[in-house]
């Protein structure tokens, strides 16, 4: 039997992530969204992609929650932007509102499901998603230190004018500006960066990683990222569904590792058929500590807003 996989919103990063796994041709892939006749008109379109790509999946757009029941990975993407005059308190509340309700029906539906929430703030939401879910912390997931992971890998390949494929780097924190890339442990075919690159030049690197996605969002004008979003919930799903034991950074919800408990903050985790396997404790020096701790404090504002 094939598995199942829901994503929730059908903007562009969930349609795109659905559009993703319909490729990858190892689950049938139900796309949700509020808003009459739009999910059905995109799995229909990308339904008819698949003669051409190859892919049997099926892909079924839809407007009513009982369509997911038995769902083995559920994709939260839906939220609110910011618009102008809001507040980030504002945003915070609303997303926590619409992030809650869609935990709350999917679960209703899929009760053994493992949850990937995409919806930003990040790491609040998944701490929202793991309050009304009521789920163990292995089956809540937050998909931001992929992201970034591949942002910071990305710029260095470009710096150095190698493959992507070789260079290894890791990003942790939160997802936002007090994020920690751990340049220390980056290397480019084994070589530590640090050896490649001037220590001014690796911050800039940093600097331009933290600031990936306001960047982006610059640029465009109107929107944000969704590419490079739905490719990082991909290697995640990938992971799960084909039970590969990955080791990628994931908004985990922390019981003391790192010296950080009761918050989602993205560390190191084994992903695979269960979800959350393991968290890998990397020792960090006394100044990447002291960041980890205030980007977790950072989190723990943004739950302080929201109540929970």
């Amino acid at each position: 039997m094939r598995s199942k996989i829901t994503v929730v919103g059908a903007g562009f990063v969930g349609s795109t992530l659905v559009q993703r796994i319909a490729e990858r041709d190892y689950a049938d892939v139900v796309m949700f969204d509020i808003v009459p006749n739009m999910p059905q008109g995109k799995a229909l379109d990308m339904l008819q992609a698949g003669p051409v790509l190859g892919y049997d999946t099926l892909i079924t757009g839809t407007n009513d929650y009982a369509d997911t029941a038995d769902s083995d990975i559920v994709v939260i993407t839906s939220g609110f932007p910011r618009k102008p005059g809001m507040s980030r308190d504002d945003l915070l509340k609303k997303n926590q509102e619409i992030v809650g309700q869609v935990t709350e029906q999917v679960v209703k539906y899929s009760p053994n499901t493992i949850l990937i929430v995409v919806t930003n703030p990040l790491d609040a939401m998944a701490q929202v998603a793991l309050k009304v879910s009521g789920f163990p912390r292995e089956r809540v997931l937050g998909m931001a230190g992929v992201l970034d992971t591949s942002r910071f890998r990305t710029f260095i390949a470009q710096e150095l004018n190698v493959s992507v494929k070789d260079v290894q780097a890791y990003v942790l924190g939160g997802h936002g500006d007090t994020m920690v890339p751990l340049s220390r442990l980056c290397t480019v075919a084994g070589v530590p960066i640090t050896e490649l690159l001037p220590a001014e030049r690796i911050e800039q690197i940093v600097q331009r990683t933290r600031d990936g996605g306001a960047e982006i969002v610059k640029l465009l004008g109107n929107g944000s990222a969704y590419f490079a979003p739905s490719a990082s919930a991909l290697q995640m799903i990938d992971s799960i569904i084909l039970d590969k034991k990955m080791i990628m950074p994931c908004a985990i919800y922390l019981q003391g590792e790192y010296g950080i408990r009761d918050l989602f903050v993205g560390v190191p985790a084994k992903l695979g058929a269960k979800g959350l396997e393991q968290v890998l404790e990397v020792e960090l020096q006394e100044q990447e500590q002291t960041q980890l701790h205030k980007s977790a404090d950072a989190v723990k504002e943004l739950i302080a807003v929201l109540g929970i």
